[in-house]
């Protein structure tokens, strides 16, 4: 580390703390969770992850899209110690991943069903943060918006509506040329405005809902804050299905993030998966032990930090000793920032994941991948993360497989000659559709078979050759390059 990179890592850690905050507070908050546990998360993901990390680039942290899986375990679980144990055994096997080597099977993985799951836990997030957007102050859900159950609150439309306003601007023309506001970020902007509101204007700042973050006296004081694991819930198997969800989904995100920094900032040579999945583990282990939530790498923290200009990983350990300290000294502060402002934020990250745009472009890739995108999605809001992923696999292989059978034999009719192209390996799978091609073979014909692409046909496929070339002399049918022998 030179001079050089300490000008332009101090700064950028800086910017990335400033993004970094409402969302550790926002993805919290959402989750049901108080909001030092954000913080926390932060802090691990900053100082600890980055430290065994293999990437310079990458910040880890609480995220987004793992919020509903929180909120679905917990209320399974019926506690937050019980889903702690869940994130620590969930660490151990991410842990086992990297020793096993197995980062690279994300490429096993179909892009369609990639994109089915980020946005599939947009359209939840956008579901669950309507009502803490419109006022809510409990655990309010949306339906009751329809039954007439909910209260809706002026203020916090105000200040939510506000934010979304802000977030939109922040994007535009206008402001990116603005140098100044420029290197501001939007998040942060939004949970400002609601701020200035909550303390300069009396009429929005009463019945708002706002942070509600525990002043730590001591070190002793912050220990007897952290909830601990309950460590005889292992004994429940709904534990361990957590674990496994959170595991693979929490692997899943991290190497998509990678994959996606790699294209912003290439390293050579490139951070192994492997081990980035060791150290992620490592980090949802103390965060399991210490009452956090669960950590993965950020792809839009971790951006920023490109986009700042970081050198090292220093940034990284700068924004995580920044949520540190804002966390124990500056509780107050931040106790005044309103959850309609960080529902705003949520918003605009759901709307991000899930835009209308995504799905338009799936459609226009045809049935092969929007089939499994939706099927991802749907069975994700249906049946829950680590089902709907299933879900969209199963049918990615399915569409796979009809879209390889139906290519796998074309015929061609030049004349009387007819050409029976076999376009790959056949199994019994293809007999149908073959027999139906030799039956439209007429009699009198010449029947060149292509088979130079096949290394192997099933027993089943050779007997439906060898009758039908038993009997081509009969019809007088006239074969060339059959594959199989004629008695």
């Amino acid at each position: 580390m030179n001079l050089t990179t300490l000008r332009q890592d101090i700064p950028a850690g800086l910017v990335v703390f400033l993004v970094a905050l409402p969302l550790c507070l926002g993805i919290a908050q959402a989750s049901g969770l108080p909001p030092f546990a954000g913080l926390l998360t932060g802090v691990i993901g900053g100082l600890l992850v980055t430290s065994l990390s293999p990437s310079r680039f990458a910040v880890s942290g609480p995220a987004a899209g793992l919020v509903t899986i929180v909120v679905a375990a917990i209320e399974t679980l019926g506690s937050f110690s019980a889903f702690l144990t869940a994130l620590v055994i969930a660490g151990a096997l991410q842990c086992l991943f990297g020793l096993l080597r197995a980062g690279h099977f994300i490429a096993l993985v179909p892009g369609s069903v990639i994109k089915g799951m980020l946005a599939a836990i947009g359209i939840l997030l956008i579901i669950q943060q309507i009502p803490v957007a419109l006022g809510a102050t409990g655990d309010a859900e949306l339906i009751s918006l329809a039954n007439g159950e909910f209260a809706f609150s002026f203020p916090a439309m105000l200040v939510a509506g506000c934010g979304l306003l802000l977030l939109w601007l922040w994007t535009t023309p206008v402001v990116k040329k603005i140098g100044v506001l420029s290197w501001i970020p939007g998040p942060l902007m939004a949970v400002l405005a609601g701020c200035l509101a909550t303390l300069f204007v009396p009429a929005l700042s009463q019945g708002l809902p706002r942070i509600a973050l525990p002043a730590f006296d001591s070190v002793a004081a912050l220990a007897a804050g952290l909830e601990a694991p309950d460590w005889l819930a292992w004994r429940n198997p709904s534990v361990w299905v957590v674990a496994v969800t959170l595991a693979l989904v929490a692997s899943l995100e991290t190497l998509l993030s990678q994959e996606a920094l790699n294209k912003l900032r290439p390293q050579n040579p490139p951070p192994s998966p492997n081990r980035e999945m060791f150290a992620q583990g490592v980090g949802n282990l103390t965060a399991g032990f210490l009452g956090a939530m669960p950590i993965t790498a950020v792809i839009v923290r971790s951006s920023v930090n490109v986009s700042v200009g970081a050198q090292s990983k220093l940034s990284i350990l700068i924004h995580g000793a920044l949520l540190l300290i804002c966390g124990l000294w500056f509780s107050n502060l931040l106790n005044v920032i309103p959850l309609a402002s960080l529902a705003a934020v949520l918003l605009y990250t759901g709307y991000k994941l899930a835009a209308p745009r995504l799905f338009i472009d799936q459609m226009r890739m045809g049935t092969q991948q929007y089939v499994p995108f939706l099927a991802t999605i749907g069975g994700i809001i249906a049946f829950g993360m680590l089902a709907g992923i299933g879900i969209g696999i199963a049918t990615q292989i399915l569409c796979s497989i009809y879209k390889s059978h139906r290519n796998a034999l074309q015929l061609t009719r030049y004349d009387d000659h007819y050409v029976l192209r076999f376009q790959q390996n056949l199994t019994f799978m293809h007999n149908p559709k073959l027999q139906k091609l030799l039956a439209e073979i007429p009699e009198n014909s010449v029947v060149i078979v292509d088979h130079d692409n096949v290394e192997y046909m099933d027993p089943d496929v050779k007997a439906v050759l060898q009758d039908f070339g038993e009997n081509a002399g009969k019809r007088g049918i006239r074969l060339s390059q059959w594959p199989v022998a004629v008695k």
